[in-house]
């Protein structure tokens, strides 16, 4: 299974989207400082995820969250 998420900065408020087979481990890689992407706004916590059986899925999914539609899915249900 692949999990598409949402993280949200505690220090400044931003939300990354991502997508992983490992949730807890990508979740351990960021809050490291290993992704380079989200280093600077640690820590982070999870906010919302689905699951998908494929990384396919997973990823268009992670694209849709990331277009202005998704943003305005992600709004509307109170996730971000």
């Amino acid at each position: 299974m692949y999990v598409v998420y949402v993280l949200k900065s505690l220090k400044t408020g931003r939300h990354y989207y991502g997508h992983s087979a490992d949730l807890a481990e990508r979740l351990k890689a960021h809050n490291s400082g290993k992704v380079r992407s989200t280093k600077g706004y640690r820590p982070w916590e999870i906010i919302y995820y689905e699951e998908y059986p494929t990384k396919t899925e997973a990823y268009e999914r992670e694209m849709y969250f990331k277009s202005i539609d998704g943003y305005s899915f992600l709004k509307a249900n109170g996730i971000i």
